[in-house]
């Protein structure tokens, strides 16, 4: 399903609900996380539904276990499809992650080996899961901290054979692969190279922080700061590669002031800009 977008959107963030009615600002999207929507009715479907005649409106969600042995969440995938009905989403994502087993959830987006076996599991899974749902989904490449040394194929080999064969689109986080570059010692470069174009419908940028462990350097992705320069320059890399892709800004703790958010968007929109030309429209 085709949507027009315009260049660089944000994360819908509950501290600035009423700022974004009043001030109109002038990001071109919103992205909001579908479980928190799951309710009936409430001050967050309120300000949603206000908010939703002035911008498109994504949704994007962390629980969907998509890469778990269990059988998939059919309470879950319920509720989405009603908030799907109700919001009429330009589009929907989660990861290609897993994060439950026996019914017991982690708060935690876990790495899958990345292996024929996986695959087959994984298109199974999101094939059914686009029926059910009557829509394409995307699915967004995790940051990893470990590796399953039995993993037969790169993820962006994974990835890239997960949209092929079950329609699904990429949603390309492009710190995440920062972050996993760093940590498990790759080429950033390299992944950005293995993703065929056609299937990138959206990008997410974000920060992260840094710890040691063992004395050696990790790169946590805590969308909690401003991007780096070195996720800004993937990006320019991402845009020349695969061309005008809707991209959002994801600060999900220690939330800044609205418009710190907007001059993080204005900036990926600048990038677009000096790459392609002053063309505000895309599509996804």
């Amino acid at each position: 399903m085709k949507s027009s977008l315009q260049l660089a959107g944000i994360g819908l963030r509950t501290p600035h609900y009423s700022e974004i009615l009043d001030k109109k600002p002038g990001v071109a999207w919103f992205e909001v996380h579908s479980e928190n929507f799951f309710g009936d009715g409430g001050k967050p479907a309120y300000f949603l539904e206000k908010i939703r005649e002035y911008y498109p409106i994504s949704l994007h969600g962390v629980s969907l276990s998509i890469g778990s042995a269990d059988e998939l969440n059919w309470q879950y995938l319920k509720k989405l499809r009603d908030l799907i009905k109700w919001l009429h989403p330009c589009l929907i994502s989660d990861h290609l992650a897993w994060s439950s087993i026996h019914g017991q959830y982690f708060h935690d987006l876990l790495p899958l080996p990345y292996t024929e076996e996986s695959l087959k599991h994984i298109i199974n899974r999101i094939q059914t899961i686009q029926t059910f749902l009557d829509r394409q989904i995307l699915i967004e490449n995790i940051s990893s901290y470990v590796q399953y040394t039995h993993s037969t194929l790169s993820e962006w080999d994974f990835i890239k054979e997960v949209a092929q064969q079950s329609g699904c689109g990429i949603l390309l986080d492009v710190n995440n692969i920062y972050v996993s570059a760093m940590n498990l010692e790759f080429n950033p470069a390299t992944y950005l190279a293995g993703i065929p174009p056609r299937f990138i419908q959206e990008i997410h940028l974000a920060g992260f922080t840094s710890t040691y462990i063992d004395d050696k350097e990790m790169l946590i992705d805590t969308h909690n700061r401003p991007i780096v320069p070195a996720v800004w320059n993937l990006y320019r890399e991402a845009i020349r590669l695969f061309g005008i892709k809707p991209t959002m800004i994801e600060w999900d703790t220690d939330i800044p002031a609205l418009e710190t958010l907007c001059l993080e968007a204005f900036r990926a929109e600048k990038i677009i800009r000096e790459t392609y030309g002053s063309s505000r429209k895309l599509t996804a």
